[in-house]
Parts: structure tokens; sequence; C-alpha cells
């Protein structure tokens, strides 16, 4: 259930990792480097890097399968977790192919279809056995390509508290939203067995560095951390079962304390100031806080940090139907505030009437995506705005002259020069604006936030099988990120998911839709493509039916049904390159109907107060 991703070439994936993004220089930082010697901890993972690479070099001598493959593998990946954290941060692409999911690469200039690389494609030729004995060989020796640039960096790269600290961050959200639900190892199941590994990695490297300085200012800190890093190790390697693993109160009652720990550490150290260039909110105690991603990360240069003057003026223009060409449609035509910011119509009418072509998804959360329309072909939020601008079914309006007859309303002119100090002469501002309030929307105050954070204890047991369902068994959680929900892929939130899954023509299920998403859109006529949608947000969902892009589904319990028979290859369609498992899930109707109850303890549509 992962995205086809691509990528210039395979000769990309090995090159030397790109620059790291030019962060002024910290002050704290550099004053107080000699506080700490980073040199054992880079050791370490240094080490641990080339473990990997040696133990991948052994599998040449072995058979595809078998018993001692197997173990050798486990191995590899014990190494590799271990030095995870620090190789991935340094190179995000070749971190991510070593440990992507199994599924094609397509090159973006040439649109050739790669093979699938990396540790994920040798777990299903080595514990399936269903690959050709000449291709699992070039899988091995293209690993090796990628883990020796990985330990190259490594080995060259000198750690820093700001390298330390951020690398840290994500190898902590890569648990709970990657580890613990099985995206990273989803034949061999070894997820829960890897969180052990990643939180001793954890506790090792902090003893290899920061911990004595820690134990100088804070020593209750430094004991509560190496407690509560034994406690949920403990609580995990008594409870490995993948499907009955208890994840909500693991991540609740476990992890979330030392995430706590871990803030208060970074604290605590002094030594690094955190960056505002990352996605997370480092001062955010848990993944689960109503301000624990940084907005300004997924907003483009452009329209970072408006001014409420900009915001309001947004508002204004979000309603206001002389905006499109003809004055019959607004933002707010699609996008009711009363519903969830969507419609709760199949499909909504374009500015002359005549039905769209699909579904319109929820702005709640909106600004924390990275792909924006269904087929996703607009990259961030003023991208697709714009692109309604000039959409001839839609506001049918340039972007280049400024509307003129918005002006009747007199009030714009004193909002346009409060927001901008004049009046525009292009619709370039009123997109910006329109932008920075839909960014405001934003809401993570459900009734699952709450009892994650442990602000309340309302659960009931059927919400929490069905949260631990989402996070297992029904493998919603490999797609729909926890927390965001949405296809936002973590820890470096820089892409987004896109699916292939077989959304029928209608709900009786006997014909595929005949909408082919991603692949109609221009250089992306390649087959992998052919019904490729954008992974949306499931927040929200118990108010926004109908479902899918084609609102062929009026309820959750008929998209539950959908899942559970394996998406459209389950029904029998003709979808070779469909993302989703092609099995029936063997959900019972108690599970389906947890699942439901606890996809509506995500809603809250309490957005935007401060700009009301």
């Amino acid at each position: 259930m992962k995205q086809i991703l691509l990528f210039t070439t395979l000769f990309f994936l090995l090159m030397a990792c790109k620059e790291e993004p030019k962060i002024k220089t910290q002050v704290l930082e550099k004053k107080n480097m000699g506080l700490v010697d980073w040199k054992p901890a880079q050791d370490y993972y240094s080490k641990h890097i080339t473990e990997a690479l040696e133990q991948v070099q052994g599998l040449d001598s072995l058979p595809m399968t078998g018993e001692e493959t197997q173990k050798k593998f486990e191995a590899i990946r014990v190494s590799f977790k271990k030095a995870e954290p620090y190789a991935s941060y340094l190179n995000p692409e070749i971190g991510h192919r070593a440990n992507g999911p199994a599924l094609p690469i397509v090159t973006d200039d040439t649109q050739r279809v790669l093979l699938p690389i990396g540790l994920q494609k040798l777990e299903e030729s080595i514990y399936e056995g269903k690959e050709s004995e000449e291709r699992y060989r070039k899988e091995i020796e293209i690993m090796q390509g990628l883990l020796r640039n990985l330990e190259s960096n490594v080995n060259t790269r000198e750690l820093t508290p700001q390298r330390f600290f951020i690398a840290t961050h994500q190898q902590l959200m890569r648990i709970v939203s990657l580890g613990i639900v099985g995206f990273d190892t989803p034949v061999s199941l070894l997820g829960l067995k890897e969180t052990v590994i990643s939180l001793e990695s954890l506790h090792e490297v902090y003893g290899l560095s920061i911990q004595k300085l820690i134990q100088e200012k804070n020593p209750e800190l430094d004991k509560s951390f190496g407690t509560n890093i034994n406690r949920a190790n403990q609580y995990i390697t008594s409870n490995l079962d993948f499907e009955s693993f208890d994840r909500f109160t693991f991540i609740k009652e476990y992890l979330n304390p030392i995430t706590r720990n871990w803030v208060e550490i970074r604290k605590t150290a002094d030594i690094w100031e955190p960056v505002n260039n990352k996605p997370f909110n480092f001062d955010a105690p848990t993944f689960f806080e109503t301000d624990a991603f940084n907005l300004e990360f997924f907003t483009p240069p452009i329209n970072r940090n408006p001014s409420e003057k900009r915001i309001a003026l947004g508002k204004k223009l979000f309603f206001d139907p002389k905006l499109s060409e003809n004055g019959n449609m607004a933002c707010v035509t699609c996008h009711n505030p009363g519903k969830a910011w969507a419609d709760g119509r199949v499909v909504n009418l374009d500015k002359d009437g005549n039905p769209l072509q699909r579904n319109t998804p929820t702005l709640i959360n909106v600004a924390f995506q990275r792909s924006f329309f269904w087929d996703g072909r607009s990259p961030n939020l003023m991208d697709q705005i714009t692109n309604v601008f000039n959409n001839d079914d839609e506001f049918d309006s340039s972007v280049h002259q400024f509307s003129t007859k918005i002006l009747s309303d007199t009030t714009y002119i004193s909002l346009f020069k409060e927001a901008y100090g004049k009046i525009p002469k292009r619709n370039t501002e009123i997109i910006r604006a329109i932008s920075s309030y839909v960014s405001t929307l934003n809401a993570f105050n459900s009734k699952f936030d709450k009892n994650i954070r442990g602000e309340e204890d309302t659960f009931t047991e059927e919400e929490k099988l069905g949260f631990n369902l989402y996070m297992g068994k029904a493998l919603c959680a490999t797609c729909h990120f926890i927390p965001l929900t949405n296809g936002t892929v973590p820890p470096f939130f820089n892409e987004h998911e896109k699916e292939v899954i077989g959304v029928p023509e209608t709900a009786k299920n006997e014909k595929l839709d005949d909408d082919l998403g991603f692949y109609s859109l221009p250089n992306s006529d390649v087959r992998v493509f052919y019904g490729m949608f954008k992974t949306p947000t499931v927040r929200n969902s118990e108010l926004t039916a109908p479902y899918m892009h084609n609102g062929v589904y009026n309820t959750l319990e008929e998209v539950m049904n959908f899942y559970n028979l394996g998406g459209g290859g389950g029904m029998g369609f003709d979808l070779p390159y469909q993302t989703l498992p092609f099995d029936n899930l063997q959900l019972t109707k108690e599970e389906e109907k947890a699942l439901v109850a606890f996809m509506k303890t995500l809603t809250d549509t309490e957005v935007g107060e401060k700009v009301y």
C-alpha cells in the first residue's frame, strides 16, 4: 500500500547525497560543541552501517530462500536500524530507497519503469521465493551500492548537535508511523522487534554522547528516560504478536513518555536551538499535540508567515463568488464549513451548473499535504488554487489579470491596502491570501488526539480495537500515516503517497471506474500509474461522505468492505499494478464496525479560531 516513486534515474539513487539545507549556524551550537564528544556516537553509526553492508555481501554465498538466509536478513535489518537515524538523515533519498516500499520506480525523464530495489524487495525475494535467481543477485548488488553511499556519508560527515537531534526526532517518528504498523517489513513482520532495536539504539547513542551532560544537570530526567525505554521494550517483547499488539496502549503509555523525555533532554542539554525548516515542532512533547507539526515547512516560501490582515482578506475572498468569471462560483461552493469543508455531494457543479469530474475533499488540515487534487497534479496549495482560477469549468479567471469587479465591495480596498500596501494588478495576491486563510483550517483536537495525549480517558474498547486494527491487521496506517492520517510520507514529509486501489464505477462493485487519475496527466501515461490517485486524510471522514474520488460509496461501512475485499484486484478487476494487497484482509464484521468507530473519533471541525 505504498506509492510508486519517481526518480530521475537509478544512477541518481547511487550518487552522492544532495547538499544539506543551508541553515544559519546556531551560535548556541558552536559555543557548546566542546561540552560533548560526538565521535563515539558517530563511530556507533559508522560501525553498524558497515556491518549492514558486510551482511548484505554475505547473502551472495547463501541460497535465495531458507532459514539461514532469513536469519542473515534479520541481522542486516538490525544493523541497518541502528545506523538508520544518522545515515538516512544525511541522505534521505538513498535512505528511503534502501528501506522503502518494494514497488517499481518510474524515471521522470524517460518514463522508464525500473524494477523495485531495497531491503523490502530483498525481504519479498527471501521470504516468498518468487524472484528469479539472476534478478535476486542483482538486488543484492544494488543494495550494496545504496549502503556504500550511506556508509561514505556517515564516515565523512561530522556528527553535530543539530544533526543528532533532528535525526533522533525523525527516528522517533519512524517508530510511531512506520515501525509498529509493519510498513518497513510487510512480509516478515519484524517491525515490533525492530522497534525494540530502535529504542535500545537511541539509549546507547544517548549514553555515548549527551548522557553525562544530562546526569550533571538533571539526574532524575536521565533516570526517567532510561526507565521509560526499558518499560517500552519490556512491553513490546511481552506482546510480539503483530495482529494483537495493542498500539494504542503502547503509544499512549510507553512511547509518549519517551518523546516527552527526549524534548526535555534536548532542552536540558542546551546545546542546540531548533530550526524552522523541518516538519516538526521540536518543542511539542508528543507527535499528537495540536501544534506538533511546523506549518511553515509545508508552506511555499513565497507565502510563509502571513499577517493576520492577509488571512482576514483571504477569508473574505474565500466566500466571494465574484472571483469566478460569471460570478456563480466561490471556494465555499465546494468547501462548505457546515459540511466539514467538503460539500456532501457525489460531485459538485461547475460554474455553468454541470457536474464536475471528481468528489470534493475536505480542506481541514489540507495545508499538511504534498499533493493536491485527486490526481496529485499540484505540488502545493497555491498551485492548487491557481488551477481553480485557470480552470474553464471553475473560476475561469486569469491569474495574471486582477478581478477588479470584486472592488464593487469597497471594504476590499482597505483590506488589500492593509494586507499588501496596495491594490494588486494580478490575481497572484488573491491566491496567496486565500492560501493563507485555508492554511489556518487545521484541527488536531479530536477525541482520538485528546485520548492518545492522555488528556481524556474516554475511548471505548471498540474504538481502541478500531485504532489497533487501523495500525495493524487492516493496514490502513501504511498509507494514511499516523498522526496526520494523510499520505504525506514520514519522517521527511517531502512526498505524498499515490495509490492504485481499483475503485469501482458503482457501489455494486461490478466494474472498474474509468477515471485514470494520475495516468491521464501529461508525461504520466505509464501503465503502473493506471488508476492512481493520491491518498487523502481520513480525519473528519465521519462528516465527508460520499467517499472515494468518484463519490461511489455513501457510508464508511461500504469503504471498509471495499478494502476488506482486497480493493479492485480482490474483486477481480484487471489491475496488475494495484498497490493494495489483493488478498482479503479477513476482517470480521465486528472488526469492520470497530474501524468505523475509530474513524469517528477523528472528527474535529473546530478550525481557524485565531482569525474569526
